[in-house]
C-alpha cells in the first residue's frame, strides 16, 4: 500500500496524530504568525488594527476562489447559526422547510425555531424525493458531520428547482477538501474553522445569482460596515447599502479574518483537488484497516470522514496514545486532512483494535 506523507510541510507540527478536523482544523504557521502580529499591533493601533477591512476582503476573495463563485456574491459573518437565522427571515409565514434527518443543529435549529413555518425531515438519501410543490426551502449539509456521508447536491437542487423551492447548502464539512460545483443554490454557508483551517469566528455566506437580485432579501443585521461607503454610514440609517453581498456582512471580528486570509491562501496554493486526493486516500486506508479488523466503518469510500462503532476501550486507547478523534452519536469519528499521513492512520488502527 502506498505510503502517504502529509501535504502541509512546515506549516504544521501537531506532534501526535490529529484526526479531528471535523471538529476544528489546525492553524497553519503562517496564520498563527499573522494573528500574533495583529495582536501586537492592537497595542499601538487599537483593536480595529491597522486595516480593519483589508483582511476580510482578502479572505472573501480567497474563499470565493476556492469555491468558484464571484467574490461580489460572498458575505462575511461569525457563525452558521447566525446565517441560518438570516435565511429564516426570508421565509413567508406558513413556509415549508425540508431538511435531512439528523443534520447539524447550527443549520437546522434556527429554521426549526422560526415561528409559523412547517418543518419536515427526510432521510438524506431520499431528500430529493421528499421535495414537493408546497416546499419553500430545502436546507442540507453537503457532508454530514456525524459520519461523513456526502449529499447528492445536484439531485437535491434539481428537485428544488422543479418544485420552485429555494436551496440552502451548508458546506462547513466539505469546503477545503471536497471539490464542489456551487451551482443551483440560493444560499451557501460555510463555517471556515474546520477544513479551511481558519480561526473560529470566520464564516461565509455565498448567494446564488437570483438570491442577490435587486429585490433580494432585506439585510436584517445591517450595520455601518454594509454601506457602499462605510465611512459615510456610521450614523443614522444606512441609506446607500453596498451593491454587492457586502450589504449582508456582519461587523466582523478582525483577528479571525487576519488568520483566515493566510489560511485560505495556503489552501489556494495547494489546491482542493490535491487535498481531496490526499484526504480520501488516507480515509480509504483507514476504512480498509477497520474492515480487516472486523469493524463496519461508514460511509462508503469517497469521504474524508470515517465513523465507526469502536470496540470496548477504543476511545480510551486512542486518548492514551495522544491520538485526537471525536466521539459523536456513539461513534468514533476520524477526519483526515493535509497534515495527516499514513503513519497517523496506522497508529490509530493499532489503538482501536490492537
Amino acid at each position: 500500500m502506498q505510503r502517504l506523507t502529509s501535504l502541509g510541510g512546515a506549516e504544521f507540527a501537531p506532534g501526535a496524530p490529529y484526526l479531528n478536523t471535523a471538529s476544528g482544523g489546525l492553524l497553519p504557521a503562517r496564520s498563527r504568525a499573522a494573528v500574533c502580529e495583529a495582536v501586537a499591533d492592537a497595542a499601538t493601533y487599537g483593536t480595529m488594527g491597522r486595516d480593519y477591512f483589508g483582511p476580510a476582503e482578502e479572505a472573501r476573495r480567497g474563499f470565493a476562489r476556492l469555491l468558484g463563485v464571484p467574490a461580489e456574491r460572498v458575505a462575511v459573518g461569525s457563525s452558521v447559526a447566525v446565517l441560518s437565522a438570516f435565511v429564516a427571515t426570508t421565509l413567508e409565514p406558513g413556509a415549508e422547510v425540508l431538511v435531512p434527518e439528523g443534520d447539524f443543529s447550527s443549520l437546522v435549529n434556527p429554521l426549526a425555531a422560526t415561528p409559523g413555518i412547517t418543518f419536515r425531515t427526510a432521510p438524506l438519501d431520499a431528500l430529493a424525493d421528499a421535495v414537493r410543490p408546497t416546499t419553500s426551502l430545502v436546507a442540507c449539509s453537503a457532508v454530514q458531520s456525524l459520519d461523513g456521508r456526502i449529499a447528492d447536491l445536484d439531485e437535491v437542487c434539481e428537485a428544488a428547482r422543479v418544485h420552485g423551492a429555494r436551496t440552502f447548502v451548508d458546506v462547513t464539512q466539505a469546503a477545503g477538501w471536497l471539490p464542489l460545483r456551487p451551482t443551483g443554490f440560493d444560499y451557501l454557508a460555510c463555517g471556515a474553522f474546520k477544513w479551511l483551517l481558519c480561526p473560529r469566528g470566520t464564516t461565509f455566506l455565498a448567494f446564488g445569482e437570483a438570491a442577490l437580485a435587486d429585490d433580494g432579501p432585506r439585510p436584517r443585521h445591517a450595520g455601518w460596515v454594509t454601506g457602499e461607503d462605510p465611512g459615510a454610514s456610521c450614523y443614522g440609517p444606512v441609506d446607500r447599502p453596498a451593491t454587492t453581498a457586502r450589504r449582508y456582512d456582519e461587523p466582523h471580528a478582525l483577528l479571525p479574518y487576519v488568520g483566515a486570509a493566510a489560511s485560505l491562501a495556503l489552501l489556494g496554493e495547494i489546491g482542493v483537488p490535491a487535498v481531496h486526493a490526499h484526504n480520501t486516500a488516507l480515509a480509504d486506508r483507514f476504512r480498509a484497516g477497520l474492515t480487516a479488523r472486523g469493524l463496519a466503518p461508514r460511509p462508503a469510500p469517497g469521504s474524508a470522514i470515517v465513523s465507526v462503532a469502536g470496540p470496548p476501550g477504543a476511545a480510551e486507547r486512542l486518548a492514551a496514545a495522544g491520538i485526537r478523534v471525536a466521539v459523536r452519536g456513539g461513534l468514533l469519528r476520524a477526519a483526515f486532512h493535509l497534515y495527516n499521513d499514513a503513519d497517523d492512520v496506522d497508529r490509530a488502527l493499532a489503538a482501536i483494535a490492537p
